[in-house]
């Protein structure tokens, strides 16, 4: 049986994998919290790889208070960089597939097109470098490594944007929300997917194990802004909340946001010849759902 060690089991995506668990009986699964696994601690992990000799390891942990960053510098660097680091290097040894999940905040430059792989990175804040970082280091030290790339994550579990809103929504009559960054949302629930279908069809040798490794883009398709996502929230939900766009410098925080976050999928889409679900049908799944 495939053995799949999960980190930061209890974030977005950790949640929607161990919820994605059971249809996929071929799988055994390895979840890691914070509290199971300090990836902080290079001993730590050679302890967890050498007990559970996992095939796969999917490393979901972040540091992702973007704000918070700013000033909780070497706290990020350690969850961001240092362990993606520590965790690549033992996926190395062991030629276990390392799938790193990452941020288009790395980009960040002024351009009105999707952002491919191979684009020129630009990150704007503490937040968004060690990320980037945390990118290299996997790619440096581990020959297998797949560093997937989200934008704008939501779901059921955790805090998020959408969440925020319909709490927002239901305590206010209006709100003002950016209409000048764009980008796509990215349901954890189908990125978690995605993961394990890829897993599963290099598993079927339908694809080769040296695909996952690179860089490649994942969000739902379509493009919105952030006032263009409230708006959708609060109308499939019938919210009476009245949203205004306002520009970004009329909403400061410690932290820059990229302006323009679109990123080209054409590269996961081809490679392992998977769907993406529009972000409008997605966001309505996960309404349902709460």
């Amino acid at each position: 049986m495939t053995k799949i060690l999960v980190t930061g089991a209890n974030g977005q995506v950790g949640r929607e994998l161990q919820l994605l668990a059971t249809q996929y009986p071929d799988f055994q699964f390895i979840f890691a919290t914070r509290e199971d696994l300090d990836i902080c601690d290079l001993e730590a992990i050679e302890d967890c790889f050498h007990q559970h000799l996992p095939d796969y390891c999917i490393n979901c942990a972040a540091y992702t208070a973007v704000d918070k960053a700013e000033s909780d510098v070497e706290q990020a660097k350690l969850i961001n960089t240092l362990a993606v680091k520590y965790l690549a290097m033992n996926c190395h040894l062991q030629q276990v597939p390392l799938i790193h999940l990452s941020t288009d905040y790395v980009y960040h430059n002024q351009q009105n097109t999707p952002f491919l792989e191979e684009d020129e990175t630009n990150p704007q804040s503490v937040y968004a470098s060690t990320k980037l970082d945390g990118d290299l280091e996997a790619l440096e030290n581990h020959d297998l490594a797949m560093v997937i790339r989200t934008s704008w994550v939501y779901s059921s579990f955790g805090n998020n944007f959408v969440k925020t809103m319909l709490r927002l929504g239901a305590e206010r009559p209006q709100l003002s929300v950016v209409f000048d960054q764009i980008g796509s949302p990215t349901y954890a629930r189908d990125l978690a997917n995605a993961v394990l279908m890829i897993i599963k069809k290099v598993e079927n040798q339908e694809v080769a194990k040296e695909n996952l490794s690179g860089i490649f883009h994942y969000s739902n398709e379509g493009v919105t802004s952030w006032y263009d996502f409230a708006k959708a929230i609060f109308d499939i939900k019938e919210i009476p909340c009245k949203v205004y766009p306002i520009e970004t410098v009329a909403f400061p925080t410690p932290a820059q946001r990229p302006p323009f976050s679109l990123m080209n999928k054409k590269k996961i889409k081809q490679n392992f010849n998977i769907e993406i679900p529009y972000w409008r049908d997605s966001l309505k799944e996960m309404l349902a759902i709460l």
